[in-house]
């Protein structure tokens, strides 16, 4: 469901291989502008199937697999086959992120043994979409379903005319931060990126140990360009420009320019052993992340409770903007054999408030309208931080995440490499411009390998 879940280098590249084939072939062919990319027999978005068609499904029965990293899909799914009982879900954990994205490609490439049902994270839901791996949802009349769900979620799941998964969670970046060592030494709760790196000063010179932040990789560093108001990626039918040295991308590359000049980001790595330690021990200020992160520390540092706060991102001019970071969609993979039943426990799952109250019990962040508006929820108090209302903070979030963005269609090879260019501005302490534009050579190369027409 998020950027936890964040792809191992070693098995995305496993992936990103697979996916070069079909990939290439269909942007070699023209298929990214045609109005249905995933080649399902529904161009026009026209719902083929119907209502009472998924309703004689449930009751007909049946089985599927579900392929899933969430704790909360075994209570959902016990939910739905209690109230279907003619339907058996078999859900599976294969691994989170690239392991699962990686085991799918290998079943689409050998022609079997994908699930019925997938999690997919949104920003690889354009580049399976491409490589025709996912239904179009249209055809079972989802289009419809479009303002049960944040504007930013749906335009991730939706790939030129085709609707390529349903929206499960969300990820509007907030910032967490450690107030007991902020109050400690008298530090306001920065606003802006220029108060947030006097903050990072302050701390700094009253102890050498403390780091405002850590290392983060492409999936917790491009959703932070995003929320810079970057957009460094166009995409047109099968045309793409790259440009990462926009507005938003420079000045989020110079802001990190700054927080390393002065030593204030650790090189730990995130979700590491080392990186729950220092958060424990007040060696790390702020995490900035989705709105699921709240929870995974609730969860995760019992010892910490009462110390951490949750508070809106900064941004240049204390404007509200912000972008997402994780979150994930559930798709219905083409090597499905039994669609229907598929898209009616899809809409199930993801609509039905039975499912969403699991989902939300569990700790997650909806990505469903209703509950964003939902006053019970935004009122909750949470004792972990000190009794504050953390979800109004993440709601406001919601509201303020910039639609000006895209996702590459072939942005899983595009995290692979970030730690080869961009991540080298981390380890070695240099300019994240050159980094940027590293990688940006880099993926323009790529992209024109792959038959897209890149910068040109």
């Amino acid at each position: 469901m998020n950027s936890k879940n964040r792809l191992t280098r070693t098995k995305a590249v496993a992936a990103t291989l697979a996916l070069t084939l079909s990939i290439g072939t269909l942007a070699a062919c023209g298929g990214s502008d045609d109005a249905n990319p995933g080649g399902n027999s529904n161009p026009g978005g026209e719902a083929e199937i119907t209502a009472a068609d998924m309703e004689a499904a449930l009751e007909e029965g049946g089985d599927l697999t579900w392929w899933t990293w969430v704790g909360w899909s075994e209570v959902q799914a016990k939910a739905f086959t209690d109230k279907y009982p003619n339907v058996n879900i078999d859900v599976v954990n294969v691994g989170t992120g690239g392991e699962e994205y990686t085991q799918i490609e290998n079943a689409l490439q050998a022609g079997s043994g994908a699930p019925d049902i997938a999690q997919i994270e949104y920003f690889a839901i354009p580049q399976f979409a491409l490589s025709e791996g996912l239904l179009d949802l249209k055809q079972f009349g989802f289009g419809d379903l479009e303002d049960k769900f944040t504007a930013s979620t749906w335009a991730q799941t939706s790939v030129n005319e085709g609707l390529y998964g349903l929206p499960q969670d969300s990820g509007p970046i907030v910032m967490m931060y450690n107030a007991e060592l902020f109050e400690k030494h008298s530090v306001e709760v920065p606003t802006t990126w220029d108060e947030y790196i006097a903050a990072a000063e302050t701390l700094k010179k009253a102890d050498s140990t403390i780091y405002m932040n850590n290392e983060v990789g492409g999936p917790v560093s491009l959703p932070l360009v995003w929320a810079f108001g970057g957009n460094p990626f166009k995409i047109e039918g099968n045309n793409i420009s790259i440009n990462t040295s926009d507005q938003g991308s420079s000045d989020w590359a110079e802001t990190w320019n700054k927080l390393v000049d002065i030593d204030a980001v650790s090189d730990i790595a995130t979700w590491s052993t080392d990186w729950w330690t220092a958060l424990g021990n007040d060696s790390i200020a702020t995490v900035l992340s989705g709105a699921w992160m709240p929870g995974i520390f609730e969860n995760s540092l019992p010892d910490a409770a009462g110390k951490w706060r949750v508070a809106p991102l900064p941004t240049m001019d204390g404007t509200p903007i912000t972008g997402e970071n994780g979150g994930s969609s559930m798709a219905i993979t083409s090597q499905t054999k039994n669609p229907v039943l598929a898209a009616a426990f899809l809409k199930w799952l993801t609509t039905e408030q039975e499912s969403v109250d699991l989902f939300l019990e569990s700790g997650g962040f909806p990505a469903t309208t209703a509950d964003l508006s939902n006053q019970e929820f935004a009122d909750k108090t949470w004792d972990f931080y000190g009794g504050q209302k953390v979800n109004q903070v993440s709601i406001e979030a919601s509201n303020s995440v910039s639609t000006n963005w895209s996702f590459l269609p072939y942005q899983i090879y595009a995290y692979t490499v970030f730690g080869d260019t961009v991540g080298q501005s981390f380890v070695n302490r240099t300019d994240f411009k050159e980094g940027l534009a590293a990688w940006q050579e880099t993926l323009v190369t790529f992209g024109n390998q792959q038959g897209f027409t890149v910068n040109k």
